[in-house]
């Protein structure tokens, strides 16, 4: 049988993610200016993530930034990730470039391969190969 096909595009934006301190904050700024539907589960490693969606369908994330993971110095923010084919040969690429590998590649189950990179202008993005 015929694999499906990926129901992302290489190149294309894939997911989006609030980064942010208050999580219990943004929530509810996001159903009420979005109209997103939030809900949060526990991850394996214990921590919290929560999930927008609208008419049922995923459309972005929640991280809590938590204290000693993270410096308080970080302000809250948007991460985008791109969808690639290869994570890992796309880091070849992204350091050909003149771009630098913030965070190397790591396996979410269920949700693909992510690595954190940031372009030469100094803005950073997450790179992924989604889980099928």
């Amino acid at each position: 049988m015929a694999e499906a096909a990926p129901k992302w595009k290489a190149g294309s934006v894939y997911w989006t993610e609030l980064n942010t301190w208050e999580p219990e904050t943004a929530a509810p700024f996001l159903e009420a200016t979005l109209g997103w539907t939030v809900t949060s589960d526990v991850m394996a490693d214990g921590t919290r993530y929560w999930v927008g969606m609208v008419d049922g369908v995923p459309v972005g994330g929640i991280f809590a930034l938590t204290e000693p993971m993270f410096d308080k110095s970080i302000p809250a923010h948007w991460l985008t990730y791109f969808a690639v084919e290869d994570v890992d040969a796309t880091l070849e690429a992204i350091r050909s470039a003149g771009g630098a590998v913030i965070r190397e590649p790591f396996d979410v189950p269920g949700v693909g391969r992510i690595a954190i990179i940031q372009e030469p202008t100094g803005a950073v993005s997450g790179y992924m190969r989604p889980a099928m």
